[in-house]
């Protein structure tokens, strides 16, 4: 009988291509990683991986079973869902990935209800960006992704991959006080007027910086900036404007910024995803739950930041 451990470690290197990363994606060594491999060529009677460079590829044996890997360990965890849905009692491990502005705006409230109300479940953050979030939910690695989701640069969610919408967030130009912009009413302006202006942008390879890009084409961002607070900062010292999504705003915008609206305003949509084999743990179920109430609350302290901003 094969080991369900030791086909755990040849999906990982399937997934990661090195020992290394297999280790780190599986909490291990890479000598544990490489042990499980070679009891498995002996379990199996094949060679299933070689060198390739300073990495690993898998022979035509080992693709095979890598596949068959793959739908083993998604029977697992529908298996481990079933059991957890007939015991109908949120405990074991949770583990959630999200956006770094769901991490800062929705994911504290999410996670302390959690904890007040299911004492028996642990839970974990990881803070990537939807991409990265996306695979390390597709793989296995966590249990609960929240994910933005621009439709101008959609995501595009694996099979096997459940997904439902939060809502949407819209999102706001913010300019310096002094700005030309600065006095208009809210909704006046649009992208095409611009164009010319400095930006101020999330980092490349970042979905934000992907979309301005995509929807501005030969805009090329002046400052390079993740953490949306940091490009308040600069604005605020007048060296620049950038679109900044409502859910990633302070409660208060520092002094010397003004949000102008745009028309038709940008919007991205915030989803919840998870692994369809895991749809019926109770875990899961109750963790959406909490997202959608902590949902609400942003959005009613957005509705009520949005009317005092000022013009």
């Amino acid at each position: 009988m094969i080991d369900l451990g030791r086909l755990r470690a040849l999906h990982a290197v399937a997934s990661y291509k090195t020992v290394l990363a297999a280790g780190e994606a599986l909490h291990c060594t890479p000598s544990a990683v490489s042990q499980q491999l070679a009891k498995l060529e002996r379990e199996t009677g094949a060679t299933l991986v070689e060198k390739d460079g300073r990495g690993l590829r898998l022979t035509e044996a080992g693709r095979i079973l890598a596949r068959h890997a793959e739908r083993v360990l998604a029977t697992v965890d529908e298996a481990e869902a079933a059991l957890a849905a007939h015991r109908d009692t949120v405990v074991g491990r949770l583990t959630v990935v999200a956006f770094a502005t769901a991490c800062r705006a929705l994911l504290p409230w999410a996670l302390h209800r959690l904890a007040a109300e299911h004492p028996q479940l642990s839970t974990g953050l990881i803070e990537a960006n939807p991409h990265e979030g996306l695979e390390a939910l597709h793989r296995g690695h966590v249990d609960l992704a929240v994910l933005d989701d621009w439709p101008e640069v959609a995501l595009r969610y694996p099979a096997g991959i459940a997904h439902v919408p939060l809502g949407w967030d819209v999102a706001d130009l913010i300019v310096p006080s002094g700005h030309r912009l600065a006095g208009t009413t809210l909704g006046t302006t649009t992208l095409s007027a611009l164009r010319d202006e400095r930006w101020i942008s999330a980092k490349a390879g970042d979905i934000c910086h992907e979309w301005l890009t995509r929807v501005m084409p030969g805009v090329q961002p002046d400052f390079h900036v993740g953490e949306f607070e940091t490009q308040l900062t600069l604005i605020a010292a007048g060296l620049g404007v950038a679109i900044i999504p409502r859910l990633a705003r302070p409660a208060t915008l520092p002094d010397g910024v003004r949000v102008v609206g745009i028309n038709p305003a940008p919007r991205r949509r915030v989803v919840i995803a998870w692994r369809e084999a895991a749809a019926a743990r109770p875990a899961i179920k109750a963790a959406v739950q909490a997202l959608r109430e902590s949902w609400n609350q942003a959005s009613a302290a957005r509705a009520s930041a949005t009317v005092n901003a000022p013009a």
